[in-house]
C-alpha cells in the first residue's frame, strides 16, 4: 500500500520548481520525484563538487534541468512565469557550517536573500499551491539541553549558516501572515510550510568537511580520519527520510491547504540521535581494516547536543524514519563501494531508493 503523499497517483502530471536539484539531496529528490511521474523543473547552480551524486547518477535525464542563482530575482520570475509550477521545492542554499564562518556574506546571499527573492517570484507571478522551504534543525536557540526540540520552540543560530536558516523561518512566517494568510487563502491559494532536518547521510554526498564524506575519503585513501567533536550529538538519518517528509508534505499542502501550513521537524528515532564517535564506530565496523580515527579539537563553535521532536510530522502526515541508523550506514557505504568499483550509479541509486520505498 503506498503512503499517502508519496505515490504516482498524486504527483503524475504535477508541475514541480526544484531548487538546487544538483545538490545532494536535490539531486535524490529530483531522482524519487522523475520515479513519481512529476514533470520537475531544477533550478541551480552547477554542481558544487567534483564529482557530484547529480552527475555520477545523470539526474538531469528526465527534468528540466535549468542553471541558475536564486540571488538574481529577473531571473526567478520569469522562470516562474514561465513553468508555472504547481509545487515549489526550495532546497537551494549554501549548506556548510564551517563554510559560513569563511564566507558569512555568501551565505546570508544565498540562504537569506535567494529564499526571499523566491518567496517574491512566488507571490508575484502566483499559481503556486503547495511551498516547502526547507531549512535545517539548527534554526534552534540551541540551550544544549536533553529534550528534543518542537516547531514552536525559539529560533536562534551561533553561527552565520544556522542564524542564516533561522531567519528564512522567520521570513517564511512573515509572508504567511502578510501575503499568504488563512483567510485570504481563497483568493492567493498558496499553502507554505518549512521543513527542519536533522542531518542527512547518504551514497553521493562528496561535500568537504562534513563527516561520512571525509570519514570514507580518508579510509579509502588508507589514511585515519580526524574526528573535530566525537562527542557531539546529532539526529542522524539517511537523506530518504525526509526527502519523503517534505513529499508528504507538499501533498498535504496541495490537498489540504494552510491546514498544513507552518513548520514541521523530520528526524530520527531517539535510539538514532547518537555522538559522532558512535557513528564512525558503527561505520567502522562494517568497513575491512578501517585506518582508525584521530581526535583533534575544533576551532570553531559547534553545538553538542542536537535532537529533534518529530511527533507531529509523525501523528499528522503519517511520517516515519524507515531505515535505522545502521541501515542507513550499510546503504551509504554499499553507495561507495559501487562508486568504487565502476558500477552505474544511477542504476545503484535507483536500486536504493526503491528499496526504501518498498520498506513499509
Amino acid at each position: 500500500m503506498e503512503t499517502v503523499g508519496l505515490s504516482s497517483s498524486f504527483w503524475n502530471g504535477k508541475r514541480v520548481l526544484l531548487t538546487g536539484h544538483t545538490g545532494f539531496k536535490g539531486s535524490w529528490l529530483a531522482l524519487w520525484l522523475q520515479s513519481l511521474g512529476a514533470n520537475v523543473t531544477g533550478f541551480a547552480l552547477d554542481p558544487a563538487t567534483e564529482p557530484s551524486l547529480f552527475e555520477l547518477a545523470r539526474v538531469a535525464e528526465g527534468i528540466d534541468d535549468r542553471r541558475g542563482d536564486v540571488r538574481d530575482l529577473g531571473v526567478l520570475l520569469d522562470l516562474m512565469a514561465e513553468v508555472q509550477p504547481e509545487i515549489v521545492l526550495h532546497l537551494a542554499a549554501q549548506p556548510l557550517v564551517r563554510e559560513s564562518y569563511r564566507d558569512p556574506l555568501g551565505t546570508y546571499s544565498s540562504n537569506v536573500m535567494g529564499t526571499l527573492n523566491l518567496l517574491e517570484a512566488i507571490r508575484q507571478v502566483g499559481g503556486v499551491r503547495a511551498c516547502v522551504l526547507v531549512t535545517t534543525d539548527k534554526v534552534y536557540s540551541n540551550r544544549e539541553w536533553l529534550w528534543p526540540y518542537r516547531e514552536d520552540e525559539a529560533l536562534g543560530g551561533h553561527d552565520p549558516y544556522s542564524s542564516s536558516k533561522a531567519c528564512c523561518e522567520i521570513m517564511a512566517q512573515s509572508y504567511a501572515a502578510s501575503f499568504f494568510n488563512t483567510q485570504s487563502y481563497a483568493e492567493h491559494g498558496l499553502a507554505l510550510a518549512t521543513a527542519r532536518a536533522g542531518n542527512v547521510l547518504g551514497g553521493g554526498d562528496f561535500s568537504p568537511e562534513r563527516l561520512i564524506p571525509d570519514v570514507l575519503k580518508a579510509w579509502t585513501d588508507d589514511q585515519p580520519v580526524t574526528l573535530r567533536f566525537p562527542h557531539a550529538v546529532r539526529p542522524w538519518q539517511h537523506a530518504l527520510e525526509p526527502l519523503a517528509g517534505y513529499l508528504q508534505l507538499a501533498a498535504a499542502l496541495y490537498e489540504k491547504g494552510p491546514a498544513f501550513a507552518g513548520a514541521w521537524n523530520f528526524g530520527p528515532a531517539e535510539a538514532d540521535m547518537c555522538s559522532v564517535g558512535e557513528v564512525v564506530a558503527s561505520l567502522a565496523g562494517q568497513w575491512p581494516q578501517a585506518p582508525g580515527v584521530h581526535t583533534e579539537p575544533g576551532t570553531m563553535h559547534e553545538a553538542g547536543l542536537l535532537r529533534l521532536d518529530s511527533s507531529r510530522a509523525r501523528q499528522l502526515l503519517g511520517w516515519q524514519p524507515r531505515w535505522s541508523l545502521k541501515e542507513c550506514l550499510q546503504q551509504t557505504l554499499g553507495w561507495h563501494m559501487a562508486w568504487q568499483a565502476n558500477q552505474d550509479m544511477r542504476e545503484i541509486t535507483l536500486q536504493q531508493l526503491n528499496l526504501y520505498k518498498d520498506r513499509s
